[in-house]
């Protein structure tokens, strides 16, 4: 079971990802509500497990675990306080 008192929002994942990695585009899901009653669920439906989509220009000449793991060192602290789990799509910017 997941720590319930703290529950991170899109919102601030987001602006987390927007400080760290500069993306070009930026989309944070909040996917918990599909997860009530798995691991890492908290019960509320929210704060548990999110959809990151990211594009970079930091991402340019890195292998996609690189990637993942740039977007998984900017959100560590979230991931600390109970953040679950993280499906990452990781892009490339187009030429």
């Amino acid at each position: 079971m997941t720590n319930t008192s703290f529950a991170p929002t899109a919102a601030q994942l987001t602006q987390r990802l927007r400080e760290k990695l500069q993306p070009l585009t930026l989309e944070v899901l909040d996917e918990s509500y599909q997860h009530n009653g798995h691991a890492g669920s908290n019960g509320t439906g929210v704060g548990t497990h999110f959809r990151v989509r990211i594009t970079s220009h930091l991402f340019t000449g890195k292998p996609v675990v690189m990637r993942h793991r740039l977007v998984y060192d900017a959100l560590q602290d979230f991931m600390d306080q109970g953040l679950h789990a993280l499906a990452i799509e990781a892009h490339l910017p187009s030429v």
